[in-house]
């Protein structure tokens, strides 16, 4: 959306992926003001038709992501970094970032799971998830959630990180 919404958004990809590596967790102080900050340099560069793309970009990575929380397998921080990121490149570009980021997300996960020896608890798991929906009567799996201490967690942002940039070279 903008020409250059590249660096603040490279320095919050940065921020946010340095502390989802070291403690699991996008904090509310980054993202937050990063979403808000898009919706207002929209609006200021492009009037409320920016305001509309900035809005759009949001609800785009806050329905696809949001999904995916309440599914239980993406961390509440991951849907407002999707969201703030959505708010400064809009849901064009967004929605080139999730692709690629779900591709780079889906290239990490097998590695990390190849490399850590699970899998194929990995592969059961997401076979349990996707078709044991009827037996269990719900979509979602009680036990395959972020908060389940047994579950193992990996850390997404630098999936979304390389996913945005990536749209970025798309353009």
């Amino acid at each position: 959306m903008h020409s250059f919404a590249w660096w603040p958004t490279l320095i919050v990809l940065g921020v946010a992926t340095f502390t989802d590596l070291r403690s699991r967790r996008i904090p509310n102080w980054l993202v937050l003001p990063f979403l808000v900050a898009g919706i207002a340099v929209s609006g200021w560069f492009h009037g409320w038709h920016g305001v509309g793309q900035s809005l759009a970009g949001v609800a785009l990575g806050t329905l696809i992501y949001g999904f995916l929380f309440w599914m239980g397998g993406m961390g509440a921080g991951d849907v407002k970094l999707c969201a703030a990121i959505g708010a400064w490149i809009g849901p064009d570009q967004l929605f080139i970032a999730l692709v690629v980021t779900g591709m780079a997300g889906g290239i990490m996960v097998l590695c990390w799971a190849a490399f850590g020896g699970f899998l194929k608890d990995l592969f059961k798991g997401t076979g349990n998830l996707v078709f044991g929906w009827r037996e269990r009567g719900q979509l979602t799996d009680p036990e395959l959630v972020l908060s389940n201490p047994l579950r193992r967690k990996m850390p997404y942002a630098p999936a979304i990180a390389i996913g945005t940039l990536i749209s970025f070279f798309a353009r």
